[in-house]
This record gives structure tokens, sequence and C-alpha cells, in this order.
């Protein structure tokens, strides 16, 4: 028995020893994504929450000795007539969007899903939007979309529908850079859902077409069922970049006529970069209020996943 217990007492400093090693070489391998997260992610969080506490203005950039306002930006923008049309606004932007995006990528996916000849070359051409520089998009369709001279509007009159100001009009001006953005979105959600696809067995079609199940009842009761961990990822990560989206609306219409269609994120950025007088802090509290809404966002999702998960 004492030579048992003796045993017992020398392997364990040398089990010890060995995992030591072990940890270490884990931590080396986690040093580089935390510090990436450090420097890209809390940092610019924790300068962004400290900008919306104090009052900074150039001077106060050049000199460092803002005043701390605590959350008086935070109740200003409350407060502002504009806020609650920027709210409307950017509701309406994103849940268009991505309402849009989604179904037009899912459409896609389950058309190029039954594969054909030139499946590959055309889902690799439904791309090429994606694959643009956003000016060039938005620059795109702010020619198209010209009242004047556009190719929607000459389109238009061919079937006899007359002149629609489509960047300069406050009833179109939201609509047109939501079309905008749902063109950019789509190969998106087609990329995505497509792989979604890939991981459904073809054995639950066969078994269903010969249970006599046509097309929408295999897509209803297979297909969008299975997609559906798939599908919230994708409306989730689609809610998150349509939030800040700012190039393709500053490019287009600029937030205007009359704030006709400016959301959050062109708020913040022409609040900081958008006039000659700039006013950080006010653009980095409405910024902050983005990233509460996308991370409630994200609350939702883990939240329901584990409800999936338990059932």
């Amino acid at each position: 028995m004492a030579s048992i217990r003796t045993a017992g007492a020398l392997s364990r400093p040398a089990h010890r020893a060995a995992r030591r090693p072990f940890r270490w070489t884990t931590l080396a391998f986690l040093a580089p994504l935390i510090v990436y997260l450090l420097l890209f992610y809390a940092y610019p969080l924790y300068r962004n929450i400290e900008l919306s506490l104090h009052d900074y203005t150039p001077r106060a950039f050049i000199q460092g000795n803002p005043e701390f306002t605590g959350l008086e930006n935070y109740a200003t923008i409350l407060s502002d007539g504009a806020f609650l049309r920027a709210l409307g606004n950017t509701a309406l932007f994103t849940l268009g969007s991505i309402a849009v995006q989604y179904a037009l990528g899912l459409a896609l996916a389950v058309f190029f899903h039954r594969g054909f000849r030139l499946s590959a070359v055309l889902r690799a051409m439904f791309l090429v939007p994606w694959l643009l520089p956003l000016i060039v998009s938005a620059s795109t369709w702010s020619w198209m979309l010209n009242s004047d001279n556009g190719i929607v509007n000459a389109a238009l009159q061919a079937f006899g529908i007359g002149q629609i100001n489509w960047l300069t009009s406050p009833d179109t001006s939201l609509l047109a850079v939501t079309i905008a953005n749902i063109w950019l979105g789509v190969p998106f959600n087609l990329v995505i859902l497509y792989a979604g696809l890939q991981n459904i067995p073809a054995t639950l079609y066969e078994a269903a077409g010969l249970d006599g199940a046509n097309g929408w009842q295999r897509f209803w009761r297979i297909t969008f069922p299975l997609l559906r961990p798939v599908s919230a990822i994708t409306l989730l990560l689609g809610l998150i970049y349509t939030l800040k989206v700012v190039d393709i609306i500053w490019i287009m219409t600029r937030g205007g006529p009359a704030d006709a269609s400016t959301t959050l994120a062109i708020w913040s950025y022409r609040e900081a970069f958008g006039t000659g007088q700039p006013d950080f802090s006010p653009a980095a509290a409405v910024g902050n209020l983005l990233i509460l809404i996308a991370f409630a966002a994200g609350l939702v999702h883990v939240r329901l996943q584990r409800r999936e998960e338990r059932t």
C-alpha cells in the first residue's frame, strides 16, 4: 500500500508538469485572436463609449481636455425631432432589405440547387454585384435612377409611365436606396442558403416524392424547416450589415431630400464627417444605439437557437 501511495504522489507532479506545456501552447495559439479582438473590437468600442460621454470638439481632440457630459449626448439625440424619423427610416430600410434579399436569395438557391448545365456559370454571374466596389455600385444605381436620363425612367416611359424622381423626391428616395441595397445583398443570401441546401440529404426528397409530395410540399415540409438554422444566421448577418450601411445611401441621396432617406447610420456619419462643423460626441452616441440594436438582435438569435436545440 505504501508503494502505491508513493507512486501516486510521484505521478501527480509529473501529470501537472505535462499539462503546463499544453496550457501554454493553447494560450500561444489564442494570443493572436485575443490581441485582434482587443485592438479591433474592445478598444474601438471603449473609445466610442468614451466619445459619447464627453463633449469632443475638434479643439478638444487637439488639446485632449474634453468636458465630461455623462448621458447628455444621448438625451440630446433622443429628444431631437430627427431621431424618430431616422429610426423609422432605419426600420423600413433594414427590414425591407433583408426580407426581399432573403426571399430572392432563397428562390435562387432552390432554383440552382436543381442542377443544370449552366448552373455554375449563372451562379458566378450572380456574384458580380457582391464583388464590385460599393462606390461603383452606388454610382451605377444613381445613374440608372436619374430623373432626366436614367435607364429606369426610360424603360418606364416605354410602358406609358411618367417620369419618377427616384432620388430627389421625399416619397421615393428611401425606396430607391433600398432597391440598390437589395441588389447588393441578394448574392450573399444566395451563397449562404445554397450552401445550406447542399447539406440536406437527397434521400429525404426521394422519399417525399415516393409518398406523392409535390414541389411546394417538399419545399415547405423539408427544405424550409431544415434550412431554419442557416436562415437564422443569414437574417442576423443581413440585419447587422444593413444597420450600418452608409456608403450606398450617402452616394445616392446623402440622406435627403429633407432627411427622407436618413437612417441612424447616415445621421451618425453626417454629424461626424458630413458637415464642416464635426460633432463627434452625438455621432458616437447614435453609433452606440446601433450597436445596442445589433446586440439585442444577437441575443434574440442566441435565445431562439437554444430553444431550437432543446426541442
